[in-house]
């Protein structure tokens, strides 16, 4: 299902910091560039991490301790009940080469910094809706 097109708006840099949580820092990036609608990318490090893993109608957590490497840090950013919603999948690296990917959930701690790439996409308006059969919050368009 096509929820609808946007040409590319904005790209927002910032630079996350030690302690900060991961996900509340996307979170705040996003609010205060104003971007409701887009994507983003992310890489760094982090002290530890907590991945949810999507099960029986509810995430169960998966923790790592690090120090850790973010391979990858992939999501978009929607409004969810008129609160803007980060929704990402992360995969972190321990010292050894071992990846654990997953949900991003609050709890995945920032080390020496992450380096935060966020792209508006001015021209949809992204939602969030609660779908009764997958009980997920799944994203639609107000198109």
């Amino acid at each position: 299902m096509k929820l609808g097109e946007s040409k590319l708006g904005r790209t927002v840099f910032a630079r996350l910091t030690e302690d900060e949580d991961l996900l509340e820092a996307i979170t705040s990036q996003a609010k205060h560039a104003g971007i409701d609608a887009g994507f983003f990318i992310l890489i760094g490090t982090l002290k530890e991490a907590k991945l949810g893993f999507y099960r029986h109608g509810r995430y169960e957590a998966i923790e790592v301790e690090g120090p850790l490497e973010i391979v990858s840090c992939i999501g978009n950013i929607s409004v969810k009940e008129q609160e803007i919603l980060v929704h990402a999948h992360i995969s972190v690296a321990n010292d050894k080469g071992e990846v654990f990917g997953g949900h991003l959930l609050s709890g995945c701690t920032v080390s020496l910094t992450g380096e935060l790439t966020l792209v508006e996409t001015p021209d949809i308006r992204l939602r969030r809706r609660f779908d009764e059969v997958t009980r997920l919050h799944l994203l639609a368009s107000d198109e």
